[in-house]
């Protein structure tokens, strides 16, 4: 099966985006050590003396952290107690999310401007189909860079290749500012070689189970044997692993992603006792309602069911979803909906997370067709939020 070569797919990813929009706002910082995670609060002043990860005490992760950081161990995802003992001079910024989401908007806007197929795949990274856009490929992706800076002050990186999964892996090639351009010829000298892991949907279960089969390499992978891959995956995992390590990927940038859901959740750091911090949760629970109800308003949508998912301190889960007669996005009726849920549960233990999701979402006039339903300002659906 060929790689459909006459595709040019990019995928362009923003670099270390929350660290990088910070340095916006605090350029002397640029060429130290920072990471970005944690509550304002937690996190200390947003302003020098600014605090260090060797002083953070709770059980904020990482949100994201400079190439300085990373090159001392820090990454993404990582707890910040963890990370303060790789990097205990790191300078800890608390997450702006309302800056970060202002610069998604600007990117995306500079790149429909010269290649209007575009994928939203989140706040940082998006797929572009630049096959019918006039121009080389490396000066099409020198314009997108140079928009993109010029929009934003900020660096991406962006792999062009025949199809969406080679383009994720080629822009993770050359970070940050990478530009690279693959072909299929360039699969032996320049996929191969990399770690199963490169493969996005490839996760640390199935990269250790690969490795503990011999298969360490995505070239290692194409050349096993299909069948041994389905024997030990299953028939669609095992035959997708396979065709993946051949670079094959044949799905199209979709321009409209319908949504299913939208959520809020909010990770403690300390435990919240719903008795004793009863006012520190409801105003958690109202914050929840309001984004929840502006991220719907922003989308044009409305819900007809609202869950809530709490978390206790022993790390048992669960979640209630409460179904509304009309949908909604009104805040008031969110959190009567969410209330609702809290009835059904039990609140006798302290809780670690707190989060709120609307779903059974609905175009507004949708089941009510004279928009009796519909909030003012939402009578006709809004277009994607970054597009």
């Amino acid at each position: 099966m060929p790689l459909l070569p006459c595709r040019r797919i990019a995928h362009l990813d923003m670099d270390a985006f929350f660290a990088s929009v910070e340095l916006l706002e605090h350029p002397e910082l640029r060429g130290l050590p920072v990471v970005v995670g944690g509550r304002r609060s937690a996190a200390g002043p947003d302003g020098p003396p600014w605090p260090r990860l060797r002083d953070y005490a709770g059980r904020g992760v990482a949100t994201t952290a400079t190439y300085e950081a990373r090159a001392l161990g820090v990454h993404s995802g990582m707890g910040l107690m963890k990370a303060a003992a790789l990097a205990p001079d790191a300078i800890l910024l608390p997450a702006h999310f309302e800056a970060y989401a202002r610069c998604s908007r600007l990117f995306k806007a500079a790149v429909v401007r010269i290649a209007p197929v575009v994928e939203d795949r989140g706040i940082d990274e998006i797929y572009i189909d630049l096959t019918r856009v006039p121009g080389e490929t490396l000066d099409l992706a020198r314009r997108l860079q140079a928009a993109v800076a010029e929009a934003t002050g900020l660096s991406c990186s962006i792999g062009v290749t025949p199809n969406k999964l080679l383009a994720k892996i080629a822009s993770e090639l050359d970070k940050p500012g990478g530009l690279t351009v693959l072909t299929e010829a360039d699969l032996p000298g320049r996929i191969w070689p990399l770690p199963c892991a490169a493969i996005n949907g490839v996760g640390p279960k199935a990269s250790a189970r690969l490795e503990a089969m011999g298969l360490r390499r995505i070239g290692d992978l194409a050349a096993a044997e299909p069948g041994t891959l389905v024997a030990a995956f299953g028939p669609s995992y095992g035959a997708w692993l396979w065709e993946a390590a051949h670079g094959r990927d044949p799905r199209p940038v979709v321009t409209v992603r319908e949504i299913k859901s939208v959520s809020r959740e909010s990770t403690f750091e300390q435990d919240l006792h719903p008795l004793r911090d009863r006012e520190r949760l409801t105003e958690i629970l109202l914050e929840q309602c309001r984004r929840v109800a502006e991220d719907l308003e922003r989308r044009g949508r409305l819900a007809r069911t609202i869950g809530i998912k709490l978390r206790y301190s022993d790390f048992r889960t669960i979640t209630r979803d409460h179904t509304l007669a009309r949908a909604t996005a009104d805040p008031d009726q969110i959190r009567d909906a969410a209330r609702a849920c809290l009835r059904r549960v039990s609140l006798d233990r302290p809780l670690r997370l707190l989060g709120l999701r609307a779903g059974a979402l609905e175009y507004p006039g949708e089941a009510d067709p004279f928009g009796a339903g519909a909030l003012p300002g939402m009578l006709r659906p809004l277009p994607p939020a970054g597009t």
